[in-house]
């Protein structure tokens, strides 16, 4: 932004929105983050630390943002609500919490680029390099999306339910905001233990951080993490999907990128079944004998798909040892395991791979996307046996 513009921005009234501009930032100052950008921010935990706890602390959890982070005046703040709706609502951070019930629930979140740099090793792909930490589990605490559509009275034409976050993104064709939709029906699925969605102001009872979203934004069970929109500005109800970048030409699986193939694919919603072995990390010095294993995973975001097995191997596959949990499974939320393994002076590497309560096992290879979507194939890390 230049000099001009910023003056005349403040002559207009519009200070907030340079300042959005001028002075967004990242805050998550942890040290145990990989950082990948600083502006935008993105940021992954390193594995051994994602692991050791089931609630992921905020300052671990990863950072995905596409645009500089917004301030944002809590005080001035209104969320929008419009579209096929009786009553169009306009709502403040107290009013939301003033008229709908509080709503507390836990559900892991993934990147839908999680693993991205195991698929570049298949044929390079672009975008965010995550390793395996683009994932966490975290409690989430707002109003049910299905209580504040109801609020609005729903058109019966209704199908889908979109929603603008209040940053600002530079593409070639200019700025735009992150949106994202989900269709209406997941946002009604609500549950006794999961709402469908949640329009979410706490994470891990405390107000949402900058990084994370401030002051609201949405989140969906079982929905990549690229559905949960953050600095939450406006929610239009449709009858068609939204047209925003990021769901009508991004987030879906393509192989040559033809522009057909793009329009023709439909947008990623439910993330995959995945595990990941987070200690030892790769390339680590390993003294032959038993080795203690820890990791992570999660079955696919469905509400009747939890994760029942983890296995892990040393010798490629030809024999597993099955993983213990540290808790029950519970829908939309991941399973620590941990697993004691043999280590022989030829074991190369180790192998590990989930089956799920319907008995699905994850696939041992994935095939490859132009932009590195949904890796889960069986996660393999490399050792050093001494």
């Amino acid at each position: 932004m230049d000099r001009r513009t910023f003056l005349t921005a403040t002559s207009t009234g519009s200070v907030l929105l340079a300042t959005q501009r001028l002075w967004s930032r990242p805050l998550s100052t942890s040290t145990d983050m990989l950082i990948h950008t600083r502006v935008p921010h993105n940021a992954e935990p390193r594995l051994e630390s994602l692991v050791e706890n089931w609630i992921t602390p905020t300052d671990r959890f990863y950072v995905r943002s596409h645009a500089p982070v917004p301030i944002i005046d809590e005080t001035s703040f209104r969320l929008s609500l419009e579209g096929m709706v009786e009553r169009p609502l306009s709502l403040s951070v107290e009013e939301l919490k003033a008229k709908f019930e509080r709503v507390t629930t836990t559900a892991t979140m993934t990147c839908a680029g999680n693993r991205r740099s195991e698929h570049s090793l298949v044929k390079q792909v672009k975008g965010v390099p995550w390793q395996a930490g683009a994932i966490g589990n975290a409690t989430w605490t707002g109003a049910k999306l299905s209580a504040v559509l109801r609020s609005a009275g729903v058109a019966a034409e209704a199908k889908h339910v979109w929603f603008e976050g209040l940053d600002q993104i530079d593409r070639p064709s200019g700025e735009i905001p992150f949106g994202a939709s989900i269709p209406i029906s997941k946002a009604m699925s609500d549950a006794s233990a999961t709402p469908g969605a949640l329009v979410a102001y706490a994470m891990n009872g405390q107000p949402l951080t900058p990084d994370h979203g401030f002051p609201m934004r949405t989140v969906v069970p079982g929905f990549i993490g690229a559905r949960s929109v953050k600095w939450l500005g406006k929610i239009v109800v449709s009858d068609r999907p939204s047209p925003n970048h990021y769901v009508a030409t991004a987030y879906k699986l393509v192989e040559a990128g033809s522009p057909q193939e793009w329009a023709t694919s439909a947008p990623l919603e439910n993330f995959v079944m995945n595990s990941v072995t987070c200690v030892p990390t790769a390339d680590a010095n390993i003294v032959a004998g038993k080795l203690t294993m820890r990791g992570y995973a999660l079955a696919a975001g469905f509400p009747d798909r939890t994760i029942a097995r983890v296995e892990v191997s040393a010798d490629g596959g030809h024999s597993w040892t099955r993983a213990r949990f540290d808790r029950d499974a519970k829908p939309f939320c991941w399973r620590l395991w941990s697993a004691d393994l043999p280590i022989a002076p030829d074991s190369v590497d180790i192998v590990v791979r989930a089956t799920d309560s319907k008995g699905e096992v994850q696939p041992q290879r994935v095939d490859w996307n132009l932009k590195g979507y949904q890796f889960n194939g069986w996660h393999n890390t490399p050792i050093q046996v001494n």
